[in-house]
């Protein structure tokens, strides 16, 4: 009997010890913001702090700082008179309306009663200051270009500005994307020194709350969008590391819940399996230009043939291991942009077409060499082409392509040359054929592929009389309309050979959910939704 009760005695202290176990782990988790959601009459435990890596952090503030996560991150907690959506339209955020007065001069009108996070209105003095602070080349901001060409700034009233461009800028409206900062947090201050080491408030989504080794974000319960794009994340944790190697090791053991790279080989790091990844189009397009004052290559005929003998998914799934993807025209990712249809193609790799297609124009394959006669004289499909040393990659692109040109009869010399002979190739335009490539920025602005003093000597009267309308066209619609008869102007004279697109990636925990649609512009598309569980 008395062993029975010791027994008894011995249950209930470990019983009331596994409780208190209990009490102490999950009774007391440390910055995790708990909530409850239902879900198919069962409870769905919803933790709404994400957990976001920084590598070479230098300063929060996005006026000043080089780093591109910051940049990505700023866009919570500032925000710019203009957004540019997914599929490349302009849409309003801090301004309320947007006028072009004429080709150098616009109007923008602010929202009313937009309040930064300590209360105080925003105004068109904060604009001003920020554009300030942007051109002045102290700063060295990475917006400069984006307000090179303007040469003043006047203030109307309290939500009224004015901008002066010294020359034409085609589409600013999308240059007008910058974050913009409190004129009366910094008054009166050093703007270089205080924002290399001050947390400044902001306007946005979230504000900063702590500082150190650690930056912490918290809802801004006040923001002025708030009843629109409610937000379910009440903290964002941004931790900083010193490498990237830091940051795959964290992600492995769960330490971050999410991580952008353009790291073509990034599951050599994290592996294959334990999370989930979006991928999204990034800025840099590789193209071939052809010079088209070329005695041989003025024939639209040679160069629709080159064009149906490059195939663009060998090279990149080949070289570029599925990481690039094929373009056939650059605007603004033309995956997605409203101004171009993602399957329209018009050209594909093919050897039996392009071989019908200098059949036709009298081309004829002697000794391995297409030939033709004109002018009593022998011409020969025979071209340099120039690639820059040392771009390993497009090296390796440009011996594909010369390959695959020397196989079919069109003879190559390609030219690997370092990067002052280059660049002194694209500027002069004295080549055949360059394969070279731009980072490309969310205007719809073309003018640098087919307006005056092109890299392919390329001219067409028709397509620039468009490229001179559209920089004055407001309405979607008609705008696609005019892109529209630009792209088949292309198709009908290929003076380039577009090829591919790099992407970035978004990988995360499979225990991050909501509408996580990152893209070029905004890697947090939709985080208003986004939670953990």
């Amino acid at each position: 009997m008395r062993s029975n009760i010791t027994k008894y005695i011995f249950i209930l202290i470990v019983i009331i010890l596994l409780i208190t176990a209990a009490f102490l782990i999950y009774g007391n988790r440390p910055k995790e913001n708990v909530g409850f959601i239902q879900k198919e009459e069962e409870q769905i435990e919803m933790i709404t702090n994400l957990r976001i890596p920084i590598v070479e952090f230098d300063t929060i503030n996005p006026i000043i700082s080089k780093n591109q996560n910051i940049q990505d991150i700023s866009r919570l907690i500032y925000e710019p008179l203009l957004n540019i959506t997914p599929d490349g339209k302009i849409n309003l955020c801090l301004a309320k309306e947007w006028t072009k007065q004429n080709g150098t001069s616009y109007v923008i009108k602010l929202k009313d009663n937009i309040k930064w996070q300590d209360g105080k209105l925003l105004t068109s003095k904060d604009v001003q200051f920020t554009m300030d602070r942007i051109k002045d080349a102290n700063t060295n901001s990475i917006y400069a270009y984006q307000v090179q060409e303007v040469i003043g700034i006047e203030i109307i009233d309290d939500t009224t500005i004015k901008i002066n461009l010294a020359n034409e800028v085609p589409f600013f409206e999308y240059n007008l994307t910058f974050p913009i900062m409190p004129y009366h947090y910094f008054e009166n201050k050093d703007f270089l020194e205080n924002a290399k080491d001050e947390y400044p408030i902001g306007i946005g989504r979230f504000e900063i709350i702590k500082e150190g080794e650690k930056v912490f974000l918290k809802q801004n319960k006040n923001w002025w969008n708030i009843e629109n794009d409610p937000t379910k994340l009440t903290e964002i944790e941004i931790i900083k590391f010193a490498n990237m190697g830091e940051v795959y090791n964290a992600f492995k053991i769960g330490n971050i819940d999410l991580l952008t790279t353009r790291t073509l080989n990034v599951e050599d790091y994290i592996g294959t399996i334990g999370y989930q990844k979006k991928e999204y189009s990034g800025g840099e397009i590789d193209y071939i230009a052809f010079n088209c004052e070329n005695k041989v290559l003025a024939n639209i005929e040679v160069r629709k043939a080159i064009m149906h003998l490059i195939d663009k998914n060998n090279i990149v799934s080949g070289i570029y291991k599925e990481k690039y993807q094929t373009i056939n025209f650059p605007v603004i990712g033309n995956d997605t942009s409203y101004l171009y249809e993602k399957d329209r193609i018009k050209y594909e790799y093919n050897q039996e077409q392009a071989r019908q297609i200098l059949e036709s124009a009298e081309w004829n394959l002697q000794k391995k060499t297409w030939q033709k006669i004109k002018d009593y004289r022998t011409q020969r499909l025979r071209f340099d082409m120039i690639v820059n040393i040392e771009n390993e990659k497009r090296v390796q692109v440009a011996e594909n392509i010369k390959n695959t040109l020397e196989d079919f009869g069109i003879n190559i010399n390609l030219r690997k040359v370092n990067n002052n002979q280059y660049l002194n190739y694209l500027k002069n335009k004295n080549y055949d054929i360059i394969i070279t490539g731009v980072y490309s920025g969310f205007s719809p602005d073309i003018s640098y592929y087919f307006g005056e003093n092109n890299i392919a000597n390329f001219y067409n009267e028709e397509i620039n009389q468009i490229i001179d309308e559209v920089k004055n066209i407001q309405e979607e619609r008609v705008l696609k309309e005019k892109y529209e008869r630009i792209i088949q102007i292309y198709e009908e004279n290929i003076p380039y050979v577009f090829l591919y697109q790099n992407k970035n990636t978004l990988i995360y925990r499979p225990n991050l959910v909501g509408d996580i649609n990152p893209n070029r512009y905004n890697v947090y598309e939709g985080i208003g939704s986004w939670y953990r569980q």
